[in-house]
This record gives structure tokens, C-alpha cells and sequence, in this order.
């Protein structure tokens, strides 16, 4: 019998694996259908569907292996990172999913009550925060929506050689703003973002992209903490924003 591997968990969700089937555990039922959902209609690799029964989602193993992990150098190709760009633009230029996604004002309420958390809990230098909180602000503008994946960290796209085998965790997909993905993808993997666009091609935003680095990790800094997970490990959130002061 295959051993039982705990992926991930927290008080939200938990994702086990059993030999080669993944199941997502989720508190919130919405997240799954979403996630079935969204993966019908991807036009790029996403895990098979093995059966869907609230509160629990399998899903198949895809092969190859992540592109990489959030505070360790890519072992990926530029060739793999091209084709990821390329998968991206795909997904971006498909129809948009019928179901709402995040507004703007949501966001920059979001961006506001979390700084002022990490101000309060004084987790970070306060200039740190600050200097962070200047550079999202070019995130906070209207953006002409595309099917984005939400959450297109990169240890959910896996390849094989110099391709894309299958992007997986599908939940936060929805209408959104294109140089988020990017944004998510290269997080911490500033050096990677020349290959990623190269793939992609025309109609990214440099700056957009650093100003959702830093949003991103000002946003989800709380969360990681609060879920056990630590936003100043080598080369993740806190990294991120300590190396957004050397920027001008």
C-alpha cells in the first residue's frame, strides 16, 4: 500500500497524496468547484479529474517535475521557462471564466489593512513597509481583465525537459489582471522574468510586475504567519520587500 504524504495543511485545507492521486481536503466547498471549473475550461496541461466528492477533490498526478521553489534558484531551463511564458499568454488569451473576480477597490482596501497590521506588529522595518507600499501602488489601476490562474506560484507549473506537462491548484482562478500571474511566477525569481516573457511575448509591464512583487508580499505576509508558514525564510516574502529598497 502507498504511504499516505501530507502536501500541505493548514486550518483552511489540506492536500494529501496517495501514490499518484492528490486529494484536496477544503473548508470552503466553493474552492474545488472553482477549481473543476476553471481546469475544464484551461486550454493549457491541468491534472485529471479523478472524481469530485464535497468536501474532497482527486485529482492525478502530473509528470515532470515544478519549476522550481520559492527561496531556492530554478533548476528550470530558459527553454522551460519560454514554454511557461508561452502557456501563460495562452491561458490569458482564452475566453474569460463566466464567474466574478477580484475588484480593484477590494484590493487596495486589502493592501491598506495589511500594512497596517505589519506597522502595528512591527514585523518588518517600518521604511520597509512603507517603501513597499509606494512601489504597489502602480498595481492599484484598472486592468483590462484576462483568465488568470490566481495563485501561479511557482511550484504549481511542472515540466518535463523544456515543456510545460501540467499546471496544477486551480482554486483562485478568475477574470484578472495579466501581470499578476507574471508577477507570481517570478516572485523571488526576479532573474527568471526575461525568460518567462520571452515566451510570452509582447504586452507586459515591467513595472506592474515589480509593483504586484511587492503587493503580493506585503498581502499575504500575515496570512503565511498566521497559518505557520514563515514569510522570512531565505529568499521569500521578506526577502522580496528587503530587496524592493535597493531598487529605485
Amino acid at each position: 500500500m502507498d504511504e499516505v504524504e501530507v502536501v500541505v495543511a493548514h486550518r483552511q485545507r489540506a492536500t494529501l497524496r496517495v501514490g499518484d492521486v492528490f486529494l484536496k481536503v477544503d473548508g470552503d466547498p466553493a474552492h474545488a468547484a472553482v477549481e473543476v471549473r476553471a481546469m475544464a475550461m484551461a486550454p493549457i496541461p491541468t491534472p485529471p479529474v479523478l472524481w469530485h466528492q464535497p468536501p474532497v477533490l482527486a485529482v492525478a498526478a502530473v509528470p515532470g517535475t515544478a519549476l522550481g521553489v520559492l527561496g531556492e534558484p530554478s533548476p528550470a531551463s530558459p527553454a522551460a521557462w519560454a514554454a511557461t511564458g508561452a502557456a501563460v499568454r495562452t491561458l490569458h488569451d482564452a475566453p474569460l471564466p463566466p464567474w466574478p473576480g477580484t475588484r480593484l477597490d477590494d484590493v487596495a482596501a486589502e493592501l491598506d489593512t495589511e500594512c497596517a497590521w505589519l506597522l502595528a506588529n512591527a514585523v518588518l522595518p517600518t521604511e520597509v513597509i512603507r517603501h513597499n507600499r509606494a512601489i504597489a501602488e502602480a498595481a492599484l489601476r484598472p486592468w483590462q481583465p484576462v483568465f488568470v490562474h490566481g495563485d501561479l506560484q511557482i511550484t504549481h507549473v511542472f515540466v518535463d525537459g523544456d515543456q510545460v506537462t501540467g499546471v496544477i491548484d486551480w482554486s483562485e482562478a478568475a477574470p484578472g489582471d495579466a501581470m499578476f500571474d507574471l508577477a507570481i511566477l517570478t516572485l523571488g525569481h526576479e532573474e527568471r522574468l526575461d525568460d518567462l516573457l520571452a515566451g510570452y511575448g509582447p504586452g507586459a509591464d515591467r513595472e506592474v510586475i515589480r509593483a504586484w512583487w511587492a503587493l503580493r508580499s506585503l498581502t499575504a505576509s500575515r496570512w503565511l504567519i498566521e497559518h505557520g508558514f514563515d514569510p522570512d525564510a531565505p529568499g521569500c516574502e521578506f526577502d522580496v520587500l528587503r530587496h524592493n529598497m535597493s531598487l529605485t
